[in-house]
């Protein structure tokens, strides 16, 4: 099958590969207070649905680089569709909460194909500053995703019941699997028959590890993305429980967040080209920062009540953070995977195996400090923005000059 397409229908499919994360994860957030409550267990158990995913995400993407570079994008990914449509149906069954994480986990390891190949697709087509310009179109498409996922996931829930939004997940595969095998052709022209070996293997991270601009850029991203994900971990609890919002609306106040993803992606890709990527992602590490300690600074200070106002007093700083987000995390990885052309699947993985860990970190401390308050959510992700300032003007821009 031939790799050449219509610009605008690889687009669309690239950006529906790297929604499998938010899509997984932000579908059902607002059955997690119910979905509890219904397999008999806590907050943190629940969390872990969610933190567990991610760990998938991230250690499935350290072999889905390598086997992509080694066998082509395209059957891997239909390899890792697979195996995520069999793990939705497990999910749908799940009689506990066990069970669940289990299900939880073998989604993750199927659906990680999705981004790790897709970016690496990109890299595949696109030169550096070009590539920064079509991951920003695709992150802000993408944001669509939760923009969208939690309002239908809140109805669903309120309807069926949350096993239904599991049957959503494994329907999205489906279809994304007859439109890959349709529609994808083959990208990775130069095929590395050693990608697998062991020793290639582990002296390729170690060269990814090793090359300062890389790991710049990827813990400035893994640090923003921990502050984001950070929200999407405690979101529910935080607006359902703690400020009273029902469940059915939860998806309207994530929409607002994920509007401000959109409206940063659709900047950055607009911007990027004039301003550079370094440049972009230096304005997203800011934003990050100050919307992070406004956040924070508004709960501790006890001005956040239950109620409409409570939630605005949230969302809004919430929604900047989005923005900011947007600029670092499709900047960021432009720059940290062009220097690689010929194992870019490594440096994708690598990249996507650092990021999730740190989003699974946060996540994980989200729900292990939960104590019926919003300040454990609201200081993870304020800490979160510091540290990608942090790491981008000690990191990045020392090892970006010459």
């Amino acid at each position: 099958m031939s790799a050449v397409m219509p610009t605008r229908i690889l687009g669309v499919l690239l950006t529906l590969l790297v929604a499998f994360g938010p899509v997984s994860t932000d579908l059902y957030l607002a059955s997690l207070p119910d979905l509890g409550r219904d397999l008999k267990t806590d907050s943190a158990m629940v969390q872990l649905t969610l933190s567990i995913f991610v760990v998938g995400f991230a250690v499935m993407q350290l072999v889905y680089g390598p086997l992509s570079d080694r066998f082509g994008r395209r059957s891997v990914i239909l390899g890792g569709t697979t195996v995520y449509v069999a793990a939705s149906v497990f999910c749908v069954f799940a009689g506990s909460i066990e069970a669940l994480i289990v299900g939880r986990f073998f989604q993750a390891v199927g659906g990680c194909c999705g981004p790790v190949v897709a970016r690496a697709v990109v890299r595949d087509i696109y030169p550096r500053e070009q590539a920064a310009r079509v991951l920003s179109y695709m992150a802000s498409a993408m944001a669509l995703a939760p923009l969208v996922a939690p309002t239908i996931g809140g109805w669903f829930h309120t309807w069926f019941g949350w096993r239904s939004n599991f049957v959503l997940l494994a329907l999205f595969g489906v279809a994304l699997l007859v439109l890959v095998w349709r529609m994808l052709g083959e990208t990775n022209n130069h095929p590395d028959a050693e990608a697998l070996s062991l020793g290639r293997m582990v002296e390729n991270y170690r060269h990814l590890l090793g090359h300062r601009l890389f790991l710049g850029y990827t813990l400035t991203m893994t640090a923003a993305f921990g502050g984001l994900f950070s929200f999407i971990s405690g979101s529910s609890f935080v607006l359902i429980d703690v400020l009273g919002m029902p469940p059915r609306y939860f998806g309207l106040a994530f929409s607002f967040a994920s509007l401000g993803y959109v409206i940063g992606g659709f900047a950055g890709a607009r911007l990027s080209h004039r301003f550079g990527v370094e440049r972009m992602v230096r304005f997203g590490v800011v934003g990050c920062t100050l919307a992070g300690i406004v956040l924070a600074g508004l709960v501790w200070s006890d001005l956040v009540k239950p109620g409409l106002d409570g939630v605005a007093m949230i969302m809004v700083p919430i929604m900047l953070f989005f923005v900011s987000c947007a600029l670092v995390l499709p900047n960021s990885t432009a720059a940290a995977i062009a220097p690689f052309p010929r194992m870019a699947g490594a440096a994708s993985a690598v990249m996507g195996f650092i990021q999730m860990s740190g989003g699974g970190v946060a996540g994980w401390l989200v729900g292990r400090l939960y104590d019926g308050t919003a300040r454990p959510m609201v200081t993870v992700i304020a800490v979160s923005g510091l540290l990608s300032l942090v790491i981008f003007f000690t990191v990045v821009r020392r090892a970006a000059k010459p």
